[in-house]
């Protein structure tokens, strides 16, 4: 067990709060860095090849961290000027990640081979404007676990698309008004799960869709009749698991509640989670680390923070409350005590 950790919280307005101490105390970014201390943060992703280092995807480009998020400078090269939304390391090739942009600038992907020093823009660029959210933003990234060129994007307003080099070619999969597929193009999360079956998991604003062909048929589930709200948001993968999935769904965006649901057969069938208080928006965000699969992370919308050391059976709601929290995530890390106090 690791007994060591970083929790890092990406919020929309007060940049990245983080706790070297399992949360007992919370810590904002320092001025005079790269990354602004009241910055909006859409993402962040666990650099998957060190526990102290971490990237964070913001609104004028992509930052790292190599200090358990103390310091973070930005990542020069083609995301410069980009809002990043999603990223994404490919599970079988930790040097390949994928990033998604989007509002208020243009929703496009790109792809590191290197670790996420340099990044190429890709093929799929979505329109300036679109119904519903103004502006597309590319909410869902997921690599298949054994092949890194085989990447999922899922657009807010956008559509559902699939490719298998790269991310060099794409084939659009949503399809409204036809039986089978997918019929909603505003797409929140995308999760790939090995198997056996490999099954896709694509969820809407209103719908859970599953495959088990890569997404030649789905199945639908409408959360308002399946479980009496009607907004799903955000989808996680338990790590070491290859059917463990957390379902995040509300009465709506912000909303004023929220509901957690477990599914331990690949999505087929989901349980509500006990949580030891309501929370006070819709669920936002999932987070975990492969390097202690149980210990979860669930940030709300309006700041609420929800922990389980258990794979997401049970919860604890941290005593921090946040401003509007965008992603969370943890490293298998502490820094040393001086840089704590030093940049503090």
């Amino acid at each position: 067990m690791i007994n060591k950790r970083t929790i890092v919280v990406a919020t929309a307005g007060q940049g990245i709060m983080r706790s070297h101490d399992n949360g007992a105390s919370w810590r904002r970014l320092s001025i005079n860095q790269d990354l602004e201390f009241d910055a909006t943060v859409r993402c962040l992703l666990a650099d998957p090849r060190s526990p102290n280092a971490a990237y964070a995807g913001a609104e004028d480009g992509l930052y790292r961290s190599e200090d358990c998020g103390i310091t973070w400078r930005r990542v020069a090269g083609a995301l410069d000027g980009y809002a990043v939304w999603k990223l994404a390391a490919a599970p079988s090739d930790s040097a390949v990640l994928y990033a998604g942009t989007g509002s208020p600038t243009r929703a496009a992907c790109f792809r590191s081979e290197d670790g996420g020093r340099s990044w190429k823009k890709l093929s799929l660029e979505m329109p300036p404007k679109c119904k519903g959210v103004s502006r597309p933003r590319m909410l869902a990234l997921a690599v298949d676990p054994d092949d890194s060129r085989d990447v999922w994007v899922g657009v807010e307003e956008g559509g559902l698309f699939h490719s298998r080099d790269g991310g060099d070619n794409w084939e659009r999969l949503d399809q409204a008004g036809t039986p089978g597929r997918v019929g909603n193009s505003d797409l929140h999360c995308v999760v790939v799960l090995r198997g056996p079956p490999k099954v896709v998991l694509a969820l809407t604003v209103n719908t859970l869709h599953r495959s088990e062909d890569g997404g030649l048929t789905w199945d639908e589930t409408v959360v308002r009749e399946k479980w009496g709200v009607y907004y799903s948001r955000v989808l996680l993968q338990v790590p070491g698991s290859d059917r463990e999935v957390l379902l995040g769904i509300s009465d709506g965006t912000p909303g004023t509640m929220s509901m957690l649901l477990r599914s331990n057969d690949q999505g087929r069938n989901f349980q509500v989670t006990p949580l030891p208080a309501q929370p006070n928006s819709c669920f936002w965000a999932l987070g975990a680390n492969a390097a202690e699969p149980k210990q979860l992370l669930a940030g709300t919308k309006f700041g609420h923070l929800f922990r389980s050391g258990d794979g997401g059976y049970s919860w604890q709601k941290e005593w921090r409350e946040f401003s509007e929290i965008t992603d969370v995530t943890w490293l298998a890390a502490v820094p040393d005590q001086e840089e704590v106090v030093s940049h503090a």
